[in-house]
């Protein structure tokens, strides 16, 4: 479920932004069919996304449901019916394990800058961490300039977004609730990176 160190990087996630109210339905149409791809067709051929495109429509919905395939029964449960900041919160994660790069970005960069009492995140920040990973791999070396542009700004917005920057681009605290804690923990705990300064969260029992 999780991606391998070894994974490609998928980059498509500069298509829209953290899509929590679509994502919600989704989520909720999954429940009710308990199939990825009859939930596909029903969500892109209703109201789900209120693009007038319906090329657009159909790509956006593949993109949500592609991210949320990765999501264990408990955590499609917490986001068809949780409280707006497990929302949130298991969207981000939702994010961090669809795309290895941001799963990344996050536990190496934004953590441990947050660790470091380094809380300010700037577009150059992330030019050096795609810079050093293109280095290692040559499918993000041929991305153009324009692209990898686009896909700075949209990992900001998502950030933004999920609570993980403020307006001011300065790294947020994470603060999960605890069953959402304890679910993470749970299985897999190396998660928790994947929000600021909530490594030591979800630690019941231990």
């Amino acid at each position: 479920m999780n991606p391998s160190p070894t994974s490609k990087y998928r980059m498509s996630f500069g298509t829209g932004g953290l899509f929590l109210n679509e994502s919600v339905v989704i989520a909720r149409l999954f429940q009710e069919m308990g199939d990825w791809s009859s939930v596909k067709r029903a969500a892109a051929a209703s109201a789900v996304i209120p693009f007038k495109k319906q090329s657009s429509v159909t790509r956006s919905v593949r993109e949500i449901a592609n991210r949320l395939e990765v999501l264990r029964a408990e955590e499609i449960e917490m986001l068809a019916h949780g409280d707006y900041h497990d929302q949130l919160s298991v969207l981000w994660l939702a994010l961090c394990r669809s795309y290895r790069f941001i799963g990344e970005f996050a536990a190496e960069l934004v953590s441990e800058r947050f660790l470091s009492f380094r809380t300010h995140l700037t577009y150059d920040d992330f030019d050096a961490f795609f810079a050093a990973k293109a280095e290692w791999d040559p499918d993000l070396e041929q991305i153009s300039v324009s692209t990898r542009e686009k896909l700075r700004q949209v990992l900001f917005r998502l950030m933004r977004e999920a609570g993980i920057l403020g307006k001011d681009d300065h790294i947020c605290r994470a603060l999960l609730s605890p069953r959402f804690a304890d679910m993470v923990s749970a299985s897999d705990r190396k998660e928790m990176r994947f929000f600021p300064g909530a490594e030591n969260a979800g630690l019941k029992g231990s």
